[in-house]
């Protein structure tokens, strides 16, 4: 259940309030369409407003006008409230302007920043997992990577993540082009199934010796893989016990922003 803060019904808290640099108005009505969105169902007016902790004649006049402007849509039959189409609207717009990647690549510079990593963002293409973005930790640096390297399809953990969340086809393509001595051993099924429950893949000694190479998929609103992010590391010298899970929660992050928290969480 979402929780609140209470609040004083809107007209009482604007007349004891000094103006701030917000509306007040759309902030209290945010919190009405947030209860909407995090809903799994449409919802009763006497819901909407125990979990927004107003009286019912204030949540009854914030959805009110959420219907007018089509941010809310109420059922004729049954008075439930629920996301109307302009909400919809809006949630679309927003999608269409994720850069996955950027925001990827923003999100794992900082992770190389405040850890012993090395980190990066790979995309598919015909030859397999290839490098868009590349940040090299002060502490420890993989020289042998760069900008724009394929790496090989089954020996390393950002392979093993691209197979299990993207079509058979287009992994044996990619397969076919690399050499058997550069892509490894292909995993078996219970890998690539344990890969995609888990959102997480890690492997160590398979690409260099003695490190750990980590990855995880970074998901659109579908639930389809847009990119792969990945750090590179020897986990057993690393100061920090946490650097380990730095890019588990990374990729929480990112999914969230791009959408894909329904299917990576």
């Amino acid at each position: 259940m979402m929780e609140f803060e209470p609040f004083l019904d809107e007209d009482a808290k604007l007349s004891g309030q000094k103006r701030s640099g917000t509306i007040q108005s759309i902030t209290i009505a945010m919190r009405f369409l947030n209860i909407l969105a995090g809903a799994e169902r449409a919802l009763p007016l006497a819901e909407i407003a125990q979990l927004s902790r107003t009286g019912r004649s204030t949540a009854h006049r914030y959805m009110q006008s959420l219907v007018k402007e089509g941010l809310a849509v109420q059922d004729p039959v049954s008075s439930r409230y629920d996301l109307g189409p302009a909400a919809l609207s809006l949630g679309v717009a927003a999608l269409r302007r994720v850069d996955a990647v950027e925001i990827s690549g923003t999100q794992m510079k900082q992770l190389t920043e405040n850890h012993g990593l090395s980190s990066g963002v790979c995309i598919w293409t015909e030859r397999g997992p290839t490098i868009v973005r590349w940040y090299r930790s002060a502490h420890f640096a993989i020289t042998a990577v760069s900008l724009g390297d394929v790496l090989p399809v089954d020996n390393t953990a950002c392979g093993l993540v691209f197979q299990a969340f993207l079509p058979r086809a287009q992994i044996e393509a990619a397969r076919r082009l690399q050499p058997a001595s550069f892509r490894g051993t292909p995993p078996g099924k219970a890998a690539i199934d344990r890969i995609r429950a888990e959102g997480w893949a890690e492997l160590t000694s398979h690409l260099l010796s003695n490190v750990t190479g980590q990855a995880a998929p970074v998901l659109d609103a579908q639930g389809e893989l847009v990119c792969v992010v990945t750090t590179a590391g020897n986990l057993g010298k690393l100061d920090s016990p946490q650097a380990g899970l730095a890019l588990r929660d990374a990729a929480r992050l990112i999914n969230r922003a791009t959408g894909g928290q329904s299917t990576f969480d």
